[in-house]
């Protein structure tokens, strides 16, 4: 009987040995594949938001700053109370924009023409009048005197002074004249020109022209908005939600409810407008463009969301809570009033705040409603006619103005601002009011 060959033996174990070592490097590279493409895809998706943040700022932080210009101001009499009444009616409708032209002239008494006069008001801006009224309605003693006042340029004078017009342009390539170039750089040689803090976009409502525009009116509206949704959206939901989850019969019904609510939580935005415009408008007689009517459309939006955060947190809640309070002689009512839902609500309040977050957002809705016209004011009540943040956005956005460019990126950076608070109130009421079962 022949023997085995000691030195052909081990071969069949070799052979697999390095069958399995080699599997396992294969199965080491697409594991370390698979960790290099997730990699790629957080920093592709990093360096996008990074570049989406960089394009707005980098737009719209001009917003945040204006050009003004220091003009020695005549209150004359003959244009303001030429009877000496002081009455405040009369120094209401006095003739303001006079006064400011005649002050400019003044400055530059060499100017004449009509044409040459106009571009020489086109560097102060027309709502510098209103500012002046302001000025003698609070202290009528000024009248007959002089006084220096910083008053806001133009959209054009401010645009240029910021570096976004380029003055080596030929004239008839650029919106602000040579006579106006001289104008200024006399008064930048007397230091009369300065940039500073633009309080007007934080204290105003709507213009049509963009140095005046501001954001107040905007973010009234949403706050109003929001206010309406909040108060009516939150208690429905989480209602719902315990119904749903605590005292609602497993049946057909319920489920038929269970898949629309999950249904109406991934509708386009754009349709709860056209329900809103439908019924609150048409058939309830709800004014157009209030911050009611559009409180109610956002309601109907984040509902859904409400529902189903608020349920996953009555979920969460472990039963041995439950059965402890039924052992104890709870009834059904009082496990959840007393013992559930106080330990559910960081659950729902973060589901809430993040359905508030995505109705700030918003503005398909809102435009179907109406809520996409020009207003200056700034809304005093849930009836008032008002605009949101995202509609002033689109609005500014559609104008043909340089300025207003500036402004939409401006107004989209206080909404990110909100939507940040908001998303971070919502991370610390998670964290601080968690439980760990």
């Amino acid at each position: 009987m022949n023997s085995p060959d000691p030195a052909r033996a081990p071969q069949p174990q070799k052979r697999v040995r390095e069958l399995v070592e080699r599997g396992l490097r294969r199965r080491y590279r697409a594991e370390r594949r698979f960790r290099a493409y997730g990699l790629a895809a957080a920093i592709s998706g990093l360096v996008f938001v990074g570049f989406l943040f960089l394009s707005i700022i980098s737009t719209g932080y001009t917003a945040f700053v204006q050009t003004y210009i220091r003009i020695d101001i005549r209150f004359d009499p003959e244009l303001i109370d030429p009877q000496g009444t002081r009455d405040e009616d009369t120094l209401y409708a006095a003739d303001y924009t006079g006064v400011l032209k005649q002050s400019v002239r003044d400055k530059f008494p060499g100017v004449e023409g009509r044409r040459e006069l106009r571009q020489l008001y086109g560097l102060i801006s027309e709502g510098a009048a209103f500012d002046l009224r302001d000025h003698v309605l609070e202290n009528p003693g000024l009248i007959g005197k002089t006084r220096e006042f910083w008053l806001l340029a133009t959209d054009d004078i401010d645009q240029l002074v910021k570096g976004q017009i380029d003055r080596k342009l030929p004239e008839g390539e650029r919106v602000v004249s040579d006579l106006q170039l001289v104008w200024l750089d006399a008064l930048v040689a007397e230091d009369r020109v300065e940039r500073r803090f633009n309080r007007v976009f934080f204290t105003a409502g709507d213009s049509r022209e963009p140095e005046q525009a501001g954001v107040l009116g905007a973010v009234v509206g949403s706050f109003l908005t929001l206010l309406v949704t909040l108060v009516l959206s939150f208690p429905i939901g989480v209602a719902a939600a315990i119904y749903l989850e605590e005292f609602a019969p497993a049946n057909r019904f319920t489920d038929l409810i269970e898949v629309n609510i999950n249904n109406l939580a991934a509708v386009p935005s754009i349709v709860f407008g056209l329900l809103g415009l439908a019924v609150f408008i048409q058939f309830f007689g709800i004014p157009r463009s209030a911050p009611l009517v559009g409180g109610l459309v956002l309601t109907l939006m984040t509902l859904p969301t409400i529902i189903i955060a608020s349920r996953a947190a009555i979920k969460a809640v472990p039963p041995s809570i439950r059965e402890a309070a039924l052992g104890m002689g709870a009834s059904q009512v009082q496990v959840v009033a007393h013992h559930v839902l106080p330990l559910a609500m960081p659950g729902m309040l973060t589901g809430a705040i993040i359905g508030m977050a995505r109705a700030l957002g918003e503005s398909a809705p809102l435009l179907m409603i109406g809520m996409v016209a020009f207003i200056a004011d700034i809304p005093a009540s849930l009836t008032d006619p008002a605009t949101a943040l995202p509609v002033q956005v689109f609005l500014w956005a559609d104008s043909p103005e340089r300025a207003f460019l500036e402004r939409t990126s401006g107004a989209i950076i206080v909404l990110l601002a909100f939507l940040l608070v908001m998303n971070a109130a919502a991370v610390i009421l998670r964290q601080k009011f968690e439980r760990r079962w």
